[in-house]
């Protein structure tokens, strides 16, 4: 995004004129974003630490993080041969420690994978790209932050009939999907015979966007004080990885490095 298209998205939302060209400002988010510093770490070749956190507060207040990540999600499907907006996706959790910046109110503990902090909720398409995404305490259990993920996404992607989930969905999700949102909810489970790791239908995609996440160093573990932060964060992350996607020549364009 050039620095006009960067202004004209922003136009009319900061509380007084930019000083800075936005192009700026964006690097020096995903510059945080990936490798991991601290706001007031932000080297001295980007704008002033506390004007990029400002910025990146105007963002996530005004949904401009959301629609700038899913314009780009749209750009991307249809560079890969699909329509814009997906006909079916995938849910999946994931649990992170938590830093000390984390509030009490907003952590706790995860008994079955045995992590103190936050869970990642997400739901995604095929091709493993973000559609929603939820960040609670990690005490949270899968099913029941589904219903507001899955209430959300059908809100959204009206085109999708179909998701897969894993075996922490199963139970009456399955039946409030159907009877609520009129979505078929498939569940995808490892049989008694499988041994050792083993790559299973669909699942893999949800599983391959989280290791996407954690090439991101700021979210190795969960370092905001906001559940809404994690989650811009999160598609900050999204961002980096689908610009870079579409800057690459088409030729090669399938591969995800």
């Amino acid at each position: 995004m050039g620095c006009r298209a960067a202004v004209a998205a922003g136009a009319g939302l900061a509380e007084r004129p930019e000083s800075y060209c936005h192009r700026q400002l964006l690097d020096a988010i995903r510059y945080l974003v990936s490798g991991g510093i601290s706001w007031r770490a932000m080297p001295a070749d980007f704008p002033d630490w506390g004007r990029v956190y400002a910025f990146f507060r105007r963002w996530r207040e005004h949904g401009l993080i959301t629609e700038f990540h899913d314009r780009l999600r749209g750009k991307v499907r249809e560079r890969e041969g699909h329509e814009a907006e997906p006909t079916a996706g995938i849910i999946d959790a994931q649990s992170v420690r938590a830093a000390a910046t984390v509030p009490a109110a907003s952590r706790g503990y995860d008994g079955g994978k045995k992590v103190p902090g936050r869970k990642r909720h997400i739901a995604t398409d095929t091709l493993g790209l973000l559609l929603v995404v939820a960040v609670t305490a990690a005490n949270i259990g899968d099913r029941d932050a589904a219903v507001g993920l899955l209430r959300r996404m059908r809100r959204l992607h009206r085109d999708i009939t179909l998701v897969w989930a894993d075996g922490g969905y199963t139970g009456s999700l399955v039946d409030w999907c159907r009877d609520k949102l009129a979505l078929t909810l498939e569940i995808v489970k490892r049989t008694d015979d499988m041994e050792g790791f083993v790559v299973l239908p669909r699942r893999w995609v949800a599983e391959r966007t989280f290791a996407w996440l954690m090439n991101s160093r700021r979210l190795t573990r969960d370092y905001e004080t906001l559940p809404a932060t994690s989650e811009a964060t999160i598609r900050w992350s999204m961002i980096t990885r689908m610009s870079r996607r579409l800057a690459r020549p088409r030729a090669a364009a399938g591969t995800d490095g």
